[in-house]
This record gives structure tokens, C-alpha cells and sequence, in this order.
């Protein structure tokens, strides 16, 4: 067991220092970032469909998944530890009224152990929560470049959760969460002649900011059989509102720009002095956020539910980076999806045992950019792919959908995601049967 644990720490110590570009959006321009961890791939293959919980799979929407009944495979004296990890590629198309962009990115997701302790079940893992990655240009009527603007980085969580089993069918949890990261954001103005003409000396600022604070997740789910064949799903989560603190710093720069490489080569650096602005150190509210959601189904057969969100967005605010004509409006999402599998237990026939999944989502964002509402919209598939013992399986994951609209100069992403994840389960604990 010791030897076990050591795997997993390591694992945990190497995807945190493992650096990423985990954007390529334009909107991740806003807030924080856009947001990253939607769930797990069977989360998100059901269209982000986050009530339902089993004894083999972590649902990282959902605290009271860490514990649950135990298993008759156990000898009803336990349950397996569970680990995920889990990756995705995007391909996105970016359309405006004027151009077209092509943007493709492959990213770590999220790592997580949970294992049990009695009625107890204790989480611990790490995930990506937002991501900023974008490089935008406007240009003047003659079709030269007016500004620039770039930037990366984004919020990660670090997070330690515990639930408690009060029945079989009942359980509540919580979750505690560090939650830490930077944003690095560069703007460039150009400047010209009188001949139009760009000089060879531009005005450039850079920012930063290094986030980091603690929020708290709550979390519970109820299940019930309601004939002798059909079992009754609910859960819900909540999120009470949270702050986050800034540190920030930005810099004024003339810089060279080389026309064939692109580099930057900085001159006459000069710090900004954010304390007479108030700046230098500032809040961000997280806003409250909770979900409920309910679906029917045959146990270890077929699942059909439902889940609406709701996030308290116009809250949010980010004194440091306020752009204008952006406002924030309260977020929503509204999933529907589910699963059948064939036959759980035909062990001589493989493909019975899969797991078949889908499901779609519509969301309201909360941005709001010259009073045009960002909606998303997706449509997903997936599969559960049996692979060892104890349930464990690989999960693969198929989502196409829509970011954003041209209105207003704005930009429509058409996306595709592929996701990928293992659900690994062991047996570390087990009692002895003779002395």
C-alpha cells in the first residue's frame, strides 16, 4: 500500500509542474479565463451531466461521490480506491465577419485518488479550472496592424474533499480547495508616420497577476429504488461565494519589433506604480454557484437525467483587468444525457460490457461583450472501455459545438473535443479472514 501511495503522490507532484497552453480562445481574454474543467469525460460525454455517482467512477462535480455503499465483490466490507486521469485535443475554427482562424490545443485535465475510510470516502486531486491563451490584432482602414494583444496562463485547484455515507442510498460531501495560478497579458499599440508608415519603435504594456485563495464545495446525492427495476437519481451542489486574491504588476515598454521574426526586443522598461492606483493588490469575488438535477434508470443498465446550473456571474468583477463594453451577466447550464450498457456482466462477450454514453448542453456563459450574450452549445458521445478488474475502464469522449456569435464584430468558435481518461480501481484495504 505504501508503494502504491508513493506512485500517486509522485503522479500528483509531476502534473503540477508539468506546464501547459490550455487556451486558444479569444473570450478567455475576459475574467480569468475561460473555463477549463467541465467535468470528467464521462461527465462530459453525457453532456456534462454531473448527478449520477457509482461505486467505480469519480465524479469530480460532486463531492458526495467520494463515498458510497459497499460492494458484494468486497465481501460487503468495502470498496475499491478509485483513480482518474484524464486528457483532451480541441480543434477549433474561429470565423468573424472578415477572417478565418484555425486553433488546435492538447491538454492534461485533471488527476484524482479517492478512496474509502468506513462510511467515509476521502478525495484528493489537482485539475486546470481556467485557461487564458489568445493572440488578437485589429487593423486600421489600410489593413495595417493598429494593437495587439496576447496572453496565457489561467486558475488551477488543488483540492482535499471528504463524504460520509449515511445509507446506501445517502451521501453528503464537501470539498476544500487551493486554488492558485497567474495571468500574463501583453498589449501592443502602433504607432505610424505621417506617411503611414509603422514606426520602428511601438508602445507595449505588459500585466500580471498571481492568483491564488480557498473555496469550499458541498455536495450531495440521493438514490432510491422506486419499483423493482427502476432506480430514482437526485443530487445537487453548491458553492457559496469566495474571494480570490491578485497580486499584480504591469510594466510600460518601447519596443523593436523584428517584421520577420516577430520577437520583441524591449527598450526603456518602466514599472507602473500600482499602489497610488489601488492596484497593486485587489480582490476577485468568486460568485455562488449551486446545481440540481434528477434521472431515472435500471442500475448497471441504462441511465436518462437531467441537471440545471445556476452561477450568480454579475457579481464577478477583476478591477485590474476591465476592459470596456464587457459586462458580466449571471451564467446558466442546462445538460441532458445519459448511458446503456448492454449487458455489465456478459464476461465472454467484451463489447457487451461497454459502456455507451451521450448527451447535450446549452450554457449561458455570464460574458457579455457590446451587449451580445456569449452562449455555448455542445453536443457529445462517448464510450467506457472495460480494461482491468474491479470495474476499471478507459473512457474516450466526442463533443462538437459552438462558442460565441459574429454579431457586433465579435467571433464564432466551432469546436470539436476529444477526451480521453483512465478509471483505474484497486483493493488496497482488506481485512484479514484468520490470524
Amino acid at each position: 500500500m505504501i508503494r502504491k501511495l508513493l506512485v500517486v503522490f509522485v503522479t500528483i507532484f509531476t502534473v503540477t509542474t508539468y506546464a501547459q497552453k490550455g487556451g486558444d480562445s479569444p473570450y478567455s481574454f475576459y475574467g480569468i479565463g475561460s473555463l477549463k474543467f467541465k467535468g470528467t469525460v464521462e461527465n462530459r460525454s453525457m453532456g456534462s451531466l454531473s448527478i449520477y455517482t457509482d461505486s467505480i467512477h469519480i465524479n469530480l462535480r460532486n463531492p458526495a461521490s467520494f463515498s458510497g455503499p459497499n460492494l458484494t465483490t468486497f465481501d460487503n466490507e468495502n470498496r475499491p480506491v478509485k483513480y482518474t486521469i484524464g486528457g483532451s485535443y480541441s480543434s477549433t475554427n474561429l470565423e468573424s465577419n472578415t477572417t478565418e482562424a484555425q486553433a488546435t490545443t492538447a491538454t492534461f485535465d485533471y488527476f484524482a485518488l479517492a478512496f474509502p475510510v468506513g462510511k467515509f470516502g476521502v478525495g484528493i486531486g489537482i485539475l486546470p479550472f481556467t485557461s487564458v491563451g489568445y493572440r488578437l490584432e485589429t487593423e486600421n482602414d489600410n489593413g495595417e496592424p493598429e494593437s495587439r494583444f496576447s496572453g496565457d496562463g489561467g486558475l488551477n485547484k488543488a483540492f482535499l474533499g471528504f463524504a460520509y455515507s449515511f445509507t446506501d442510498g445517502l451521501q453528503i460531501g464537501v470539498n476544500g480547495q487551493y486554488n492558485f495560478g497567474n495571468i500574463e497579458a501583453s498589449a501592443i499599440s502602433f504607432g505610424f508616420d505621417s506617411n503611414g508608415v509603422p514606426l520602428v519603435a511601438q508602445s507595449r504594456e505588459e500585466s500580471r497577476s498571481d492568483l491564488s485563495g480557498v473555496t469550499v464545495d458541498f455536495g450531495v446525492s440521493y438514490k432510491r429504488m422506486v419499483t423493482k427495476s427502476l432506480e430514482l437519481v437526485t443530487a445537487a451542489t453548491y458553492t457559496p461565494q469566495s474571494n480570490l486574491t491578485s497580486k499584480n504588476q504591469r510594466a510600460l515598454a518601447t519596443v523593436l519589433l523584428n517584421q520577420n521574426t516577430g520577437q520583441e526586443i524591449p527598450r526603456d522598461e518602466s514599472d507602473v506604480n500600482l499602489d497610488a492606483q489601488g492596484l497593486r493588490e485587489t480582490d476577485l469575488t468568486l460568485p455562488t454557484k449551486f446545481s440540481f438535477g434528477a434521472g431515472i434508470g435500471q442500475p448497471r443498465k441504462w441511465f436518462v437525467g437531467a441537471e440545471y446550473e445556476f452561477q450568480n456571474t454579475s457579481t464577478f468583477s477583476n478591477p485590474f483587468f476591465q476592459t470596456p463594453a464587457t459586462t458580466y451577466e449571471n451564467a446558466s447550464r442546462f445538460s441532458v444525457g445519459g448511458f446503456y450498457i448492454p449487458r455489465y456482466n456478459a464476461f465472454s462477450s467484451f463489447y457487451k460490457r461497454v459502456v455507451y454514453r451521450a448527451g447535450f448542453r446549452m450554457e449561458q456563459t455570464g460574458l457579455n461583450i457590446q451587449t451580445e450574450s456569449i452562449d455555448e452549445f455542445g453536443i457529445s458521445f462517448g464510450v467506457g472501455i472495460p480494461v482491468g478488474k474491479f470495474g476499471s475502464n478507459a473512457n474516450i469522449g466526442f463533443e462538437i459545438g459552438q462558442r460565441g456569435t459574429t454579431n457586433n464584430n465579435l467571433v464564432e468558435e466551432n469546436f470539436i473535443n476529444l477526451q480521453l481518461s483512465l478509471s483505474l480501481n484497486d483493493k488496497w484495504f482488506q481485512k484479514r479472514k484468520f490470524d
